[in-house]
Order: structure tokens, then sequence, then C-alpha cells
């Protein structure tokens, strides 16, 4: 499509090759004149706006709007992505839509439902939760939409790309539905059955009773049944990015490996990335060894094995497939 544009827009393109960094020029031309029209068209909407109004309002549109221009298109899609989730926060704080958010937009393995996968990974309950994420992503999904950019302008033979968005998105959400899978059978196959023969195993039962009444308690009790309940009550549904933005940034580690991270909440001093991503993973296996239930350990580790996954052989199958596709419809037409 850019391809075309750009030979309708000057007979001069038709005569050479158009490149991708031709395509990434000729958007952010078209970006910034659209931006400028937008501009000019709300300068003259509040001409009779007062006089000590207007230089607030147009002030603030150009805040936005510049870093906005200057922002790389991965920094963009990240922050829509993150604008995306923030819209998802603000139902949860509808008091009426909670018991719905609750069953949708979190993930209960033994709840039966498969799309809450999917719909978790953009839910955040919690602002500290929303916020740590956000700017993880900005960061790091930044870094992996440009290595995604990277690696495809290297593949042969060479396929236009106007935009890797559609590239960085199944990625993204690939790798969010990846770590929600990890998670759920960990828990469906190996956490439940466990706890359950914890709860019905004789020595969880009550040893003696007193009274008839008792008696008859305890038999309920220590019920298959009753275990089943008490196991499925202490299985808490998941919800949140972290799985996939662990993608993002064992992608970026291996990557960019000279790179430096650091912790802005709590400040702390610049460290390899690849010490920092290590950390981290070894940090999340602690966790499920000594049975933490703050995180998701498991998926955040299925986050982080999809990245390493995919920086090895998803940038190939995802030109494979665009090569494939461009194939079956050049049959397609002929």
């Amino acid at each position: 499509m850019w391809a075309e544009k750009l030979v309708t827009l000057s007979p001069v393109w038709s005569m050479q090759s158009i490149s991708n960094l031709d395509i990434k020029r000729a958007q952010n031309a078209e970006l910034i004149k659209e931006l400028r029209d937008w501009y000019a068209n709300l300068n003259a909407s509040i001409q009779n706006f007062p006089a000590l109004i207007k230089p607030w309002i147009s002030l603030a549109c150009v805040s936005i709007m510049q870093p906005y221009a200057d922002m790389s298109e991965g920094k963009r899609l990240c922050w829509k992505i993150c604008l995306f989730n923030a819209a998802i926060y603000g139902f949860w704080k509808i008091r009426k839509l909670q018991p719905f958010m609750m069953r949708s937009f979190t993930h209960n393995p033994l709840s039966g439902l498969s799309y809450t996968m999917l719909t978790s990974v953009f839910s955040h309950k919690s602002f500290l939760h929303l916020l740590f994420n956000c700017l993880a992503l900005e960061s790091f999904g930044s870094a992996a939409y440009h290595y995604l950019v990277k690696e495809e302008n290297k593949a042969t033979p060479p396929i236009l790309e106007a935009s890797a968005s559609h590239h960085f998105l199944a990625f993204f959400v690939s790798a969010g539905l990846f770590s929600s899978l990890v998670s759920h059978v960990v828990t469906a196959k190996f956490r439940f059955p466990k706890l359950v023969a914890e709860l019905a195993s004789p020595a969880a039962l009550p040893r003696k009773t007193d009274t008839w009444a008792q008696a008859v308690s305890a038999t309920v009790a220590s019920s298959k049944t009753a275990a089943i309940k008490e196991a499925a009550s202490a299985i808490r549904p998941s919800l949140g990015a972290s799985g996939a933005i662990y993608a993002c940034v064992t992608v970026t580690a291996l990557a960019f490996p000279e790179s430096q991270v650091a912790l802005f909440i709590p400040p702390t001093y610049p460290i390899p990335i690849q010490w920092g991503v290590g950390g981290l993973m070894m940090l999340d296996m602690i966790g499920i060894v000594r049975g933490w239930r703050m995180f998701d350990h498991w998926a955040h580790l299925g986050g982080a094995t999809f990245g390493i996954l995919y920086y090895n052989y998803g940038p190939a199958f995802w030109h494979w497939s665009r090569r494939s596709l461009q194939t079956d419809n050049k049959k397609a037409k002929s």
C-alpha cells in the first residue's frame, strides 16, 4: 500500500527501489502533517475562548503532540497498549462491574474459561501494578520492537514492511497467552491435585470428636468434596501483562547484551541487563520453591522462556509466514 502510495506521489519512485526506510520516512512526514493540521484546526476552534485560557490549551496540546511525534514507532505502540490497559483499569473501579471484571478479566484455571487467558493479559486491578508494567513496557517493549524491525530488515529475500506493529502485537499477545498457559497447566495439573491430596489426607482430619455434631462436622470437612472446595479457594485468579513484558525483557537482554538496567523505584546503580534478567528469573525460581504467592512466578518464567524461544526462532518464522502469504496471494491473482 505505502509503496504504491509513494509511486503515485512522485514518479521518481517508479525508477528506483523502495526500502523500508523510505516508507518509514514517508509515514513520519504524513504523521507530522496530520498533527499540524489537527493543531491548526484546534486553534481555529478555540478562537472565541477567553484569552487567559487559549494559551494553556495550546501549550497542553503541544506538550502532548511534540513528544508523540518524536517517539519511535515502537514506543508509540507500547503507550497505546498502556492506554488500553488503563481503560481496563478504569472499568475495575466501577463497583457494578466488579463481578463481570472478576469473571471475564482474570484467569482462574478452575473456571473452565479459556478466553480469560487473553483478556487477563491487559487487566490490572492495582494502580501500582499498572504503573510498573507500563514503565517496563515503555522501555523493554520499544527495545524489543526495534529488534524485530532490525531482524526483518536483515531477512532475505527482503519483503517491504510498512510497519512492525502487527509483528510486535502478535509477539506480545502470544507471549501473554503462553505465560498464562504455563501458569494454567502448572496450577490445574500439579498445584490443585496436590492441595486436594493434602487436604483429604488422614493427617488433615480431626483425630477425636466429643459430640455427635462434631463427628458429623468432621465427616463433612474430611470428605473429598470439602477438600476440593478448600483447595479451589486457595487457587487465586491471575491477571496482568507481566508475562508478556518478561518476554520483551528477555528478548532485549539477548538482542542488546551490552545494555544496562537500573531500578527507578527504589533507585539503584546500573548493572548489565543480562545480570538483571538472570537475577529476576532466579528470584522467580526461589519464589516457586519457597511457595511465595504474591506474584505468579510460573507466568513470569513462562514469559521469559517464550522471549528466549522467540529471539532464536521468532523473526525467521514471521518472515517465512509473510513470504508464504505473499506467494499464495500471487498464485491467487494469477
